[in-house]
């Protein structure tokens, strides 16, 4: 006589009943079947597939909505718009999914190195994708939207080419407390010029955390030293400009992380980062 289901077989269960329903039935999904660990570890091996270069990603797959077709043939021959927007570490998806009506017809990209919340992430998508269907418009909302996982550590610019963004949101990064594991932030010296690369000239960079060492940590590394390379790099939107920019709105409220820290009655710092114009070689 076998005893009831445990948590591992009742969320293989449901993960098969979602993927057998129709697409005018889907439901969101529930995230108590997405549990996983708040952190990974950016050295682990993980085992990730990632392309040679941005040429060699499929995009189609991700944004179909926004894949020309060859009509001669009935196939794809290139996407109509370029992914703009990256949410670095996009947790269950909040930001994209605010952020994906604010800017309908800009291409965001989720990325999330943790396999059951991508899960989450995916269906939560496609739920969306299918319970907004419509053709008042072009688009029909949250086409605009996908994720997928990797390490963007080790390979941001294997999914963007140079110039490519013109935001970047790193929304509460895993801390790392302790001073030995400063090296696996999100925020460094070298990982800051791989968003440089990859962020055009006026593109952002937003930042928000709900420790203060790490906000300053976050702001130290971005506006550099004198001898540094960040301050030829980036420049520091002033606190003043930043209750114009929805962005800051969306980031501050619509995210699982910030409800949480509110919800806590904990404080958020906020930073924002503007890509500077390319320096002149000498």
């Amino acid at each position: 006589m076998t005893g009831p289901p445990n948590k591992r077989q009742k969320r293989e269960d449901y993960k098969k009943a979602q993927a057998s329903i129709q697409d005018g039935n889907v439901a969101l999904p529930k995230k108590k079947f997405y549990r996983q660990r708040a952190h990974a570890n950016p050295f682990s091996d993980h085992l990730l597939a990632y392309p040679v270069s941005p040429q060699e990603l499929d995009w189609t797959s991700h944004y179909p909505a926004f894949a020309q077709l060859d009509h001669a043939n009935g196939t794809v021959s290139r996407m109509t718009h370029e992914v703009e927007i990256a949410d670095i570490g996009c947790g269950f998806g909040g930001l994209i999914v605010a952020l994906s009506r604010l800017f309908p017809e800009t291409l965001m990209l989720g990325m999330e190195l943790r396999a059951q919340v991508l899960d989450y992430v995916i269906g939560r998508v496609a739920a969306l994708r299918a319970q907004n269907q419509s053709t008042e418009t072009q688009h029909s909302p949250y086409q605009n939207i996908s994720a997928l996982r990797t390490n963007t550590m080790k390979f941001l610019p294997n999914y963007f080419r140079q110039g490519q963004l013109s935001k970047i949101f790193l929304c509460f990064p895993d801390p790392h407390f302790k001073q030995r594991k400063h090296k696996a932030r999100i925020v460094s010296a070298q990982l800051n010029a791989e968003y440089a690369f990859v962020t055009k000239p006026g593109g952002m960079v937003y930042t928000i955390t709900d420790v203060e060492e790490l906000h300053q940590w976050m702001a130290k590394h971005f506006e550099g030293d004198e001898a540094g390379d960040a301050r030829e790099l980036w420049e520091r939107v002033p606190d003043t400009d930043l209750h114009e920019d929805p962005c800051v709105k969306v980031m501050s409220e619509e995210t699982e992380e910030s409800k949480k820290v509110t919800r806590n009655g904990g404080k958020k710092f906020i930073a924002v980062f503007r890509r500077k114009p390319n320096p002149e070689w000498p």
